[in-house]
Protein backbone atom coordinates (compact mmCIF):
# COMPACT_ATOMS: atom_id res chain seq x y z
CA UNK A 1 0.00 0.00 0.00
CA UNK A 2 1.26 3.00 -0.84
CA UNK A 3 0.31 6.63 1.40
CA UNK A 4 1.20 9.83 -0.17
CA UNK A 5 0.17 13.33 -0.17
CA UNK A 6 -3.38 13.88 -2.23
CA UNK A 7 -3.96 15.74 -5.01
CA UNK A 8 -6.08 17.56 -7.03
CA UNK A 9 -7.26 13.98 -8.69
CA UNK A 10 -7.98 12.39 -5.69
CA UNK A 11 -10.70 14.71 -4.91
CA UNK A 12 -13.53 12.67 -6.40
CA UNK A 13 -12.16 9.44 -4.53
CA UNK A 14 -11.61 11.65 -1.05
CA UNK A 15 -15.02 12.80 -1.15
CA UNK A 16 -16.52 9.42 -1.37
CA UNK A 17 -15.28 8.34 1.74
CA UNK A 18 -15.57 11.37 3.53
CA UNK A 19 -19.00 11.89 2.34
CA UNK A 20 -19.79 8.36 3.65
CA UNK A 21 -17.84 8.52 6.84
CA UNK A 22 -19.47 11.83 7.84
CA UNK A 23 -23.05 11.08 6.59
CA UNK A 24 -23.23 8.19 8.84
CA UNK A 25 -23.13 10.75 11.97
CA UNK A 26 -21.13 8.65 14.43
CA UNK A 27 -17.36 9.41 14.27
CA UNK A 28 -17.17 13.00 13.19
CA UNK A 29 -18.42 16.32 14.93
CA UNK A 30 -19.56 17.62 11.28
CA UNK A 31 -22.90 17.96 9.69
CA UNK A 32 -23.79 14.79 8.20
CA UNK A 33 -25.22 16.87 4.88
CA UNK A 34 -22.04 18.57 4.03
CA UNK A 35 -21.83 19.94 1.02
CA UNK A 36 -18.97 18.24 -1.79
CA UNK A 37 -17.60 21.75 -1.84
CA UNK A 38 -17.44 22.63 1.78
CA UNK A 39 -16.24 18.67 2.87
CA UNK A 40 -13.09 19.46 0.32
CA UNK A 41 -12.71 23.20 1.33
CA UNK A 42 -12.33 21.43 4.94
CA UNK A 43 -10.29 18.53 4.35
CA UNK A 44 -7.73 20.76 1.87
CA UNK A 45 -7.59 23.74 3.66
CA UNK A 46 -4.58 26.12 3.79
CA UNK A 47 -1.96 24.55 6.60
CA UNK A 48 -3.54 21.30 6.44
CA UNK A 49 -1.59 18.85 4.98
CA UNK A 50 -3.76 15.84 3.17
CA UNK A 51 -2.30 12.62 3.06
CA UNK A 52 -3.95 9.00 0.95
CA UNK A 53 -3.65 5.73 1.15
CA UNK A 54 -3.93 3.49 -1.74
CA UNK A 55 -2.57 1.72 -4.75
CA UNK A 56 -0.66 4.07 -7.14
CA UNK A 57 -1.69 3.03 -10.43
CA UNK A 58 -4.85 1.17 -12.22
CA UNK A 59 -4.94 -2.50 -11.09
CA UNK A 60 -2.18 -1.95 -8.22
CA UNK A 61 -1.93 -5.03 -5.81
CA UNK A 62 -2.15 -3.49 -2.40
CA UNK A 63 -0.39 -5.21 0.17
CA UNK A 64 -2.62 -5.17 3.80
CA UNK A 65 -0.03 -4.57 6.50
CA UNK A 66 -0.59 -7.38 9.47
CA UNK A 67 -2.91 -9.54 7.09
CA UNK A 68 -2.33 -13.06 7.75
CA UNK A 69 -4.01 -14.68 5.20
CA UNK A 70 -3.03 -16.64 2.13
CA UNK A 71 -3.82 -13.44 0.08
CA UNK A 72 -2.64 -10.49 2.21
CA UNK A 73 -3.39 -7.96 -1.31
CA UNK A 74 -6.38 -6.42 -2.41
CA UNK A 75 -6.76 -5.33 -5.86
CA UNK A 76 -7.85 -2.00 -6.41
CA UNK A 77 -8.55 0.21 -9.54
CA UNK A 78 -7.55 3.33 -8.65
CA UNK A 79 -9.37 3.47 -5.49
CA UNK A 80 -8.52 5.22 -2.03
CA UNK A 81 -8.52 3.31 0.58
CA UNK A 82 -8.41 5.79 2.97
CA UNK A 83 -7.09 9.24 3.91
CA UNK A 84 -5.91 11.28 6.50
CA UNK A 85 -5.24 15.13 7.33
CA UNK A 86 -2.49 17.08 9.23
CA UNK A 87 -2.28 19.93 11.03
CA UNK A 88 -1.30 22.39 13.67
CA UNK A 89 -3.79 22.18 16.32
CA UNK A 90 -3.24 25.64 17.35
CA UNK A 91 -1.46 28.62 15.91
CA UNK A 92 1.54 30.65 17.85
CA UNK A 93 2.05 29.07 20.96
CA UNK A 94 0.43 25.26 20.23
CA UNK A 95 1.61 25.57 16.74
CA UNK A 96 3.97 22.47 17.73
CA UNK A 97 1.17 20.20 18.67
CA UNK A 98 -0.35 18.52 15.67
CA UNK A 99 -3.82 17.55 15.30
CA UNK A 100 -4.85 14.87 13.08
CA UNK A 101 -7.94 13.48 11.37
CA UNK A 102 -8.90 10.15 9.36
CA UNK A 103 -10.91 7.94 7.51
CA UNK A 104 -11.49 4.80 6.05
CA UNK A 105 -13.41 3.68 3.31
CA UNK A 106 -16.13 1.21 4.83
CA UNK A 107 -15.49 -2.01 3.17
CA UNK A 108 -11.84 -1.68 3.85
CA UNK A 109 -11.76 -1.20 7.78
CA UNK A 110 -10.25 -3.58 10.06
CA UNK A 111 -7.74 -4.53 7.14
CA UNK A 112 -5.05 -2.50 8.84
CA UNK A 113 -5.30 0.72 6.44
CA UNK A 114 -6.06 3.21 9.87
CA UNK A 115 -2.95 1.50 11.55
CA UNK A 116 -0.85 2.36 8.39
CA UNK A 117 -1.72 5.95 7.94
CA UNK A 118 -1.33 6.41 11.94
CA UNK A 119 2.30 5.32 11.71
CA UNK A 120 2.81 7.22 8.19
CA UNK A 121 0.73 10.10 10.04
CA UNK A 122 4.12 9.73 12.88
CA UNK A 123 6.71 9.43 11.26
CA UNK A 124 5.35 12.38 8.57
CA UNK A 125 4.40 14.73 12.26
CA UNK A 126 8.19 13.79 13.53
CA UNK A 127 9.66 15.05 10.35
CA UNK A 128 7.61 18.13 10.16
CA UNK A 129 8.78 18.96 13.83
CA UNK A 130 6.07 18.61 15.80
CA UNK A 131 6.42 17.92 19.30
CA UNK A 132 3.70 16.19 20.39
CA UNK A 133 -0.06 15.01 19.06
CA UNK A 134 -3.64 15.93 20.45
CA UNK A 135 -6.66 14.42 19.45
CA UNK A 136 -9.35 16.85 20.30
CA UNK A 137 -12.75 14.97 19.58
CA UNK A 138 -12.40 10.86 20.22
CA UNK A 139 -15.83 10.11 20.36
CA UNK A 140 -16.61 7.71 23.19
CA UNK A 141 -18.59 5.02 20.60
CA UNK A 142 -15.29 5.25 18.34
CA UNK A 143 -13.72 1.74 19.88
CA UNK A 144 -12.04 0.87 16.97
CA UNK A 145 -10.07 4.49 16.63
CA UNK A 146 -9.71 4.27 20.29
CA UNK A 147 -8.20 1.12 20.79
CA UNK A 148 -5.55 2.43 17.68
CA UNK A 149 -4.55 5.41 19.53
CA UNK A 150 -4.02 3.66 22.67
CA UNK A 151 -1.59 0.93 20.98
CA UNK A 152 -0.22 3.68 19.45
CA UNK A 153 0.82 5.36 22.71
CA UNK A 154 -1.91 7.89 23.21
CA UNK A 155 -3.47 8.57 26.33
CA UNK A 156 -6.97 10.13 27.53
CA UNK A 157 -6.43 13.44 28.99
CA UNK A 158 -10.22 14.87 29.26
CA UNK A 159 -13.51 13.87 29.32
CA UNK A 160 -15.93 15.84 27.90
CA UNK A 161 -19.60 14.43 29.23
CA UNK A 162 -22.36 13.82 27.49
CA UNK A 163 -20.42 16.77 24.38
CA UNK A 164 -21.44 14.81 21.29
CA UNK A 165 -24.98 12.96 19.95
CA UNK A 166 -24.62 10.02 18.28
CA UNK A 167 -27.27 9.24 16.07
CA UNK A 168 -28.74 5.85 17.66
CA UNK A 169 -27.18 5.88 21.46
CA UNK A 170 -27.83 9.54 22.25
CA UNK A 171 -25.35 11.83 24.19
CA UNK A 172 -22.57 9.95 24.69
CA UNK A 173 -18.64 11.37 25.88
CA UNK A 174 -15.88 13.15 23.90
CA UNK A 175 -11.91 12.28 24.80
CA UNK A 176 -9.52 14.66 24.33
CA UNK A 177 -6.15 11.85 23.39
CA UNK A 178 -2.77 13.34 23.96
CA UNK A 179 0.98 11.89 23.13
CA UNK A 180 4.39 13.31 22.96
CA UNK A 181 6.83 12.69 19.84
CA UNK A 182 9.96 13.24 21.43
Amino acid sequence: MKIRPATDADCDAVWNIFHKVVAAGDTYALDPNISREDALAYWFASGTRTYVAGGDTAGDSVAIPGKLTAFPTITRARQLLGTYILRANQSGGGSHVANAGFMVSASDRGLGIGRAMAEHYLSEARRLGFRAMQFNYVIATNTAAIRLWQDLGFKTVGTLSDAFRHPEKGYVDVYVMYRSLL
